[in-house]
């Protein structure tokens, strides 16, 4: 019987997010994922010189990274979860292709802007979001099936709240 794959991709965006790549690949976190079905996984792992441990484990039979792609929506249209870092960019494009996804914020970020979006995103039922600390615990105890589909529409009234966010004049 031949192994169905399921993909998770894993963003840090162009940033430093060592943590996120660590806790992706923790044990626990690894045996959580695979629980779920999943058995491979991509890490995008941006500007760092971390280099992750991409031994195959944990029922994950492969482990893949790269630091930064011009082609990121490739690997968001591939994979069946995605792992991300708070970025509105990333966000979108999860969303934007329907994907399921679990944010992280990045506690170390002094202004945490991001966190309020994915907050709003989390309120109105399109994703599940956590940080590195009660990123197992939220694997453990999603369901996919109680979020809501983004709809393209509302990409407007999230670029207002974005831009609400940041201080910027409001567009006409």
């Amino acid at each position: 019987m031949a192994l169905i794959k399921k993909k998770i991709f894993v963003t840090v965006g162009t940033t430093k997010f060592d943590e996120l790549i660590e806790t992706v690949l923790n044990t626990e976190v690894l045996k959580a994922l695979s629980l779920k079905g999943y058995n491979e996984i991509t890490l995008q792992i941006g500007k760092t010189i971390h280099v992750p441990d991409c031994t195959p484990r944990c029922g994950f039979v492969a482990i893949k990274y790269f630091n930064l792609s011009a082609n990121i929506i490739e690997y968001v249209k591939a994979a069946d979860l995605i792992i991300s870092h708070a970025g509105a960019g990333s966000i979108l494009d999860a969303l934007g292709s329907k994907k399921n996804l679990i944010v992280v914020a990045n506690q170390s970020l002094m202004d945490n802007h991001q966190l309020e979006l994915a907050e709003q995103l989390y309120k109105d039922k399109h994703l599940y979001y956590c940080n590195c600390e009660s990123l197992l615990n939220t694997i453990q105890t999603i369901n996919f099936s109680e979020l809501k589909p983004f709809v393209d529409e509302r990409s407007k009234q999230i670029a207002k709240f974005i831009n609400q966010i940041m201080g910027f004049p409001e567009q006409r």
